[in-house]
């Protein structure tokens, strides 16, 4: 019963090489997004519709429910899994990933949802600037924020672009079939995420019925920050869930 961790925008499952130092299982999976290190699939448009269907398609792939993780949009697109598949789910765990319709897409997502300024940004960014932006905005460490903008290729900034393009109506459309979730639930925020404000922790948590909230003294990314937190966490929820 292995467990699979999903990383998300814009990340690779390097974002998770930290979190996995500090667990003590070895049957830990760390997944790469199609056009995020992973080539997509014939015919792939990379919509949320396709992440959660090639996610669930991967699962069945393993034979038996996992312990899922996800961070950003690895927890949203993991707790849709969650929320359609049950039978594919041990545990579940994931963070800064709101899912509800009061949401408001920050700053970034809103122009690369803009066809115009979206792909016009794509065009022009800079690593440089834009990794400065993760550990000023962000405080994520200068290291790790070069680390992330180095992998940003022609293909994942327009998996980028498609997923947001794709996800206007995200929180209302998925919403409501968090409910439907049985998997016994973990969710880590940082308590200050510039970009999903922590507010949105509880409401998951409710949606979902979480066993617990964890909220940590750091910004947006959770894993490249508070790792050996989060670690403990992880395994402190799926031992609690052993033999399930």
């Amino acid at each position: 019963m292995p467990a699979i961790l999903i990383h998300g925008v814009p990340d690779t499952h390097r974002v998770w090489a930290d979190v996995r130092r500090h667990l003590t299982r070895t049957d830990v999976h760390a997944w790469d997004l199609p056009g995020f290190g992973a080539p997509p699939p014939d015919g792939f448009g990379s919509t949320k519709e396709e992440y959660a269907d090639w996610l669930i398609s991967r699962l069945e792939e393993v034979g038996e429910p996992v312990d899922l993780v996800g961070h950003d949009w690895g927890c949203i697109l993991t707790a849709r899994v969650a929320s359609l598949r049950p039978d594919l789910v041990r545990t579940w765990a994931g963070g800064s990933g709101p899912i509800s319709p009061r949401y408001v897409w920050h700053p970034l997502a809103e122009i690369c949802q803009d066809s115009v300024e979206g792909d016009r940004f794509m065009a022009e960014l800079n690593k440089d600037s834009f990794a400065d932006d993760l550990a000023v905005g962000f405080e994520v460490p200068t290291d790790l924020a070069m680390q992330t903008v180095h992998h940003m290729d022609a293909l994942m900034k327009e998996s980028i672009l498609k997923l947001y393009r794709s996800a206007l109506r995200m929180g209302s459309e998925w919403e409501p079939d968090l409910a439907k979730m049985t998997a016994p639930g973990l969710v880590f925020w940082g308590s200050r995420d510039a970009a999903c404000q922590v507010e949105f922790a509880d409401e998951l948590a409710r949606a979902i019925r979480a066993e617990r909230v964890i909220k940590l003294d750091c910004n947006h990314w959770t894993v490249l920050q508070r790792p050996a937190q989060v670690a403990t966490a992880l395994e402190e929820h799926w031992r609690r869930h052993e033999g399930s």
